[in-house]
């Protein structure tokens, strides 16, 4: 009798502690999908922590400023914007994808990313399913970009490769070119395939190419030696921050010092922990964002983030994200999106709204617009490393 009486309790028990989590779940999403708290869900992923943290941090850091500034400012047509976010710590499994199923039990009707290529392609199916919004400000892989329902702010890898190569030969920077890339990640071999090509095209002769795997991304020694024996007056680094600073520093060592060209991915290499500044002095890269520029959106948009965030200066990544948050409230404003509505009804107003002609000025493009396809259609700057700082060129 006792024991019944025990497994009687224990299930009440449980029946009331079913109850109270669906009672007290996340009050931001209804059960139709739309809102509950009467704002309208942003949410996002990135690494928060890990060796890509500087790109997931800049990224939330600026897309809550976006959100402050609109939600200052009335919202969007009365409605005020949320943003949640979670760290997948840039990983392609997994993290990313409990990461997402996260942001969805917080309520998410709208995807900004994720950040790198590698979590994003780990989501991109699932948001296709849920018919979710997603627009990334820097997951640049062209397969990020499959389903109809996900859109870039950053420049696609082939884009990236090619404008490369176009700016080395159009500015004459160098004839004899080195690559070193990341055979087994999406956006180094991306950018390396697109840019082989085009320098083949612009008459650039590459003398080696060398690549290196997740696996082995700290001894450089093998591909800085053949760069240097086949002679190369340029090393391009389609390749990320974080292997970069290692490159530079082991060609110091090696006695090898060309000139050194890469994509946005070394945009935060001047945050590296212990990374002696002045090995990057004079390298070069390929960018939609100056944080010196002079025009009064980048300078107005550098100082609230320095205002708000210990006086760190945004990279790019924080510049694509700002645009990516701006671009999402134009596009809720032109389509009277309310946040009652469900993310599959939003999805389906905005994915058609921003491929039938509209278009942004933003902080990395003038006049960005989009294909049906996902790909934005904007100008890259090149910049170079001068006195510890990004100028643009």
């Amino acid at each position: 009798m006792k024991i019944a009486k025990k497994f009687m309790a224990l299930s009440l028990a449980a029946v009331m502690a079913g109850s109270c989590l669906t009672a007290c779940g996340d009050s931001s999403s209804s059960k139709d999908g739309g809102s509950s708290d009467g704002t309208i869900v942003i949410g996002g992923s990135g690494p928060l922590t890990g060796g890509a943290a500087q790109y997931g941090v800049g990224v939330k850091n600026a897309a809550q400023l976006a959100v402050d500034e609109i939600n200052e400012a009335g919202g969007v047509n009365g409605v005020k914007l949320k943003l949640v976010f979670e760290d997948d710590e840039a990983d392609p499994g997994d993290k990313a994808v409990n990461a997402y199923n996260a942001l969805k039990d917080k309520g998410m009707q709208v995807m900004l990313g994720t950040v790198t290529t590698g979590s994003c392609l780990a989501v991109i199916d699932k948001t296709k399913q849920d018919n979710i919004f997603q627009i990334t400000p820097s997951a640049s892989a062209q397969d990020v970009i499959k389903n109809d329902n996900t859109f870039q702010v950053c420049f696609t890898d082939p884009n990236q490769g090619k404008a490369s190569a176009d700016y080395i030969a159009e500015n004459n920077v160098a004839k004899k070119i080195a690559i070193i890339y990341d055979n087994s990640d999406a956006y180094s071999s991306g950018i390396y395939n697109t840019f082989k090509s085009e320098a083949a095209e612009k008459g650039l002769e590459i003398v080696a190419e060398q690549s290196f795997t997740k696996d082995s991304k700290t001894d450089f020694s093998a591909q800085i030696t053949a760069a240097k024996s086949a002679g190369a007056e340029l090393l391009f680094l389609p390749i990320y921050y974080q292997e970069a600073s290692l490159i530079l520093a082991q060609c110091k060592s090696a006695d090898f010092s060309p000139k050194f060209f890469g994509c946005d991915g070394l945009d935060g290499i001047l945050g590296v922990e212990n990374f002696d500044k002045s090995l990057a002095e004079g390298v070069m890269l390929l960018t939609p964002f100056a944080a010196d520029a002079s025009d009064d959106a980048t300078q107005k948009f550098v100082k609230a983030y320095k205002e708000k965030y210990n006086n760190e200066i945004p990279n790019q990544f924080a510049a694509d994200a700002y645009d990516g948050v701006k671009i999402i409230a134009k596009l809720i404003e032109k389509e009277g999106i309310k946040a009652d509505m469900s993310a599959s009804d939003i999805c389906d107003k905005l994915k058609k709204a921003i491929s039938d002609g509209f278009s942004y000025d933003g902080l990395t493009g003038q006049g960005m617009t989009w294909s049906a396809e996902g790909a934005v259609s904007k100008n890259p700057k090149a910049v170079v490393i001068k006195d510890g700082n990004y100028s643009a060129l």
